[in-house]
């Protein structure tokens, strides 16, 4: 599970078809689509159009699994930081409403306007 109390998370990277499509399709919903796959050494995050699903693969063999779900509805602010000369850091921030406050770090090659754009659609309405 995603530790709400210290915020920070791992350096995630765009991907096509990662793993993490086929372990969370049985949790999405008929009408849920997937917008967009980050992931990053083995944990990963897929953003839906009604949600933001955490994926923290545990144990040495990886089997173990956590799914953590949070639905943009539940944001009640957020903060993009895009990545600079020195420091190639994407960073988007989330605080949920009950739960605290989620930070993703992203690759400088991640389009981070494009998932402002997303969480805003999304969680403003």
């Amino acid at each position: 599970m995603i530790d709400f109390k210290n915020a920070g998370f791992f350096k995630l990277k765009p991907v096509r078809n990662a793993p993490f499509m086929d372990m969370v399709s049985a949790l999405l919903l008929q009408e849920e689509q997937v917008l967009g796959i980050f992931q990053g050494v083995r944990d990963g995050v897929v953003f839906t159009n009604m949600r933001i699903i955490s994926v923290n693969v545990q144990g040495v063999t990886g089997k173990k699994k956590d799914f953590t779900s949070m639905p943009y509805s539940k944001i009640q602010l957020f903060s993009v930081e895009t990545a600079g000369v020195l420091d190639m850091d994407a960073e988007l921030e989330l605080w949920f409403s009950g739960a605290g406050k989620v930070k993703f770090e992203f690759t400088s090659s991640t389009d981070i306007g494009t998932i402002a754009k997303v969480i805003a659609q999304y969680a403003l309405r």
